[in-house]
Order: structure tokens, then C-alpha cells, then sequence
């Protein structure tokens, strides 16, 4: 079976066909748990409703970093009162994305949310799972100022070197590895998959967005994260099924919740 670590299926492109997907047509092809993960304050509760409904789905909340202008003290407060939901498994997705913001000022405003969603994951002792764009070094900062109080998580959609990479796993950091890894262009993230340890990987699809080949430009949904498992086990010469077998046990270590 196969922990599918980070989707959105609260995203209107899975209207017409969410309640089959998660009532019986993901385990029917091989996965198990689901992180349905939050960026907008409407995505963590949608997020929290689907945990709620469905036994195999978990919930993260947390504000996106494209998404500061909605967050505030109050969802802050929010974010903690139902963090203690026994389906809510982490803190997400959070983190910084410089991709289209230039100005200081904004950038600025997306690392004091992004520290104060990082204080909130210290204080109630769960993980967190960031979201990390054109921010490499900042975000490593960020991360390495926590590291001491025992906060760790996810970098999703890992986009950076095999380098930074390592820093994270050397702090006990996971990363997650998605249908990019597919990708013709995809050189970096093949690098990084055959520096870091089995061990520190997890699998995503971020679905409905970044489908895998043979589905690029397709819906994603976690059906095809069987695609990302069998370039893992490529890049790594190891079996499909020690890769589904040991990332599935690296999202229970990083999702303690789950494993109840």
C-alpha cells in the first residue's frame, strides 16, 4: 500500500468524482492513508470535514504562503483549537514562495506568518509541512532555528539541491517526492532521490496539480502515485514494493496520529 503524504481533494476539479475516489477507488488501487492538506483558511476546514467523513483520510491545516493576506491573529487561534482534532496530523502547508513576490515588504510578511505557524507547530508539538519556492536559503535558515526545539516535517514538492537536501534529512527532516521525479527535465530531483535515503522519503502527488508521466497535463489524483514509486525504485535499483513498504512507514514516523 501506498501513504499518499500531501493532496488537495478538497479542489473543485474533484467535484464530480471525490466522494467515489475516497469512499472505495483509491484503496481499490493500492493506496492507503491520505494527508488532505490545507492552504487557505476554507481549505483547512474543507481539509478537516473530509478527515472527518472519510477513515482513511487525515487532515494538515495551515496558510499557505501565497495565501498570508487571509491570515491573522484570530486564525492563528483557529489553527489551534482544531489542531487538536485526532484526525489533524500536522501543521500545512507553510512556508515561503518568492516566485512571484520581488518586493522585500511581502516577503518580509510571509516569514513573520510563516514563524508564527512554526511557533504554533513548538508549542502543540507537531509536524509541519512546508512549502518551500525560490526561497531556498531563507527557508533552510527557518528551519535550522527550529531544529533544536524538535519541530520536524515534510518539505514538499522538493525543488532545491541534493545538498540542501541533506541538510534537512541530517536534522531529521523528510522530503517529499512527487510526479516531477517523471519528468524529462527533472535532473535535480533524480539526484537528490539517488542522495537521500529511502529512509527520508515520502511520496505525494499535491493532486490535483503535477501529474506524472505517463498522465502529465492530466487531473493528478493518488491512483498514479504507483508511477513515482516505480521511478524511485529505478533511480535506487530496489524493488516497487520496498519503496511503497518503507515510505508508508516514513509517514507514520513523521504523522504520529495516523498510526491510531
Amino acid at each position: 500500500m501506498i501513504f499518499e503524504t500531501h493532496a488537495h481533494y478538497d479542489d473543485e476539479k474533484f467535484d464530480p468524482d471525490r466522494v467515489e475516489l475516497l469512499s472505495h477507488l483509491l484503496r481499490e488501487n493500492n493506496i492507503g492513508k491520505i494527508v488532505n492538506v490545507g492552504a487557505t483558511f476554507k481549505g483547512c476546514k474543507e481539509s478537516i470535514a473530509l478527515a472527518e467523513k472519510y477513515d482513511d483520510v487525515y487532515a494538515a491545516i495551515g496558510i499557505h504562503p501565497e495565501e498570508i493576506d487571509e491570515i491573522n491573529d484570530e486564525v492563528i487561534e483557529w489553527l489551534r483549537q482544531n489542531s487538536s482534532n485526532p484526525k489533524v496530523v500536522a501543521i500545512g502547508e507553510i512556508g515561503l514562495d518568492y516566485y512571484w513576490v520581488k518586493e522585500e515588504e511581502q516577503r518580509a510578511k510571509q516569514r513573520l506568518w510563516f514563524n508564527k505557524q512554526m511557533d504554533l507547530a513548538k508549542e502543540l508539538e507537531m509536524p509541519v509541512i512546508i512549502h518551500s519556492r525560490d526561497a531556498a536559503e531563507d527557508t533552510l535558515n527557518t528551519i535550522k532555528l527550529y531544529n533544536n526545539s524538535h519541530v520536524k516535517g515534510i518539505v514538499h514538492c522538493y525543488s532545491y539541491s541534493k545538498e540542501i537536501a541533506m541538510e534537512y534529512v541530517k536534522m531529521g527532516w523528510y522530503i517529499g517526492v512527487g510526479g516531477v521525479v517523471t519528468f524529462k527535465n527533472a535532473k535535480k530531483l533524480v539526484e537528490t532521490v539517488e542522495a537521500v535515503p529511502l529512509e527520508s522519503i515520502v511520496l505525494e502527488t499535491d493532486c490535483p496539480y503535477m501529474a506524472p508521466v505517463p498522465h502529465r497535463g492530466e487531473r493528478n489524483s493518488s491512483i498514479f502515485l504507483s508511477h513515482v514509486a516505480e521511478k524511485i525504485a529505478e533511480i535506487k535499483n530496489i524493488s516497487v514494493a520496498e519503496v511503497e513498504n518503507v515510505t508508508y512507514q516514513n509517514a507514520l514516523n513523521i504523522y504520529k496520529k495516523a498510526n491510531r
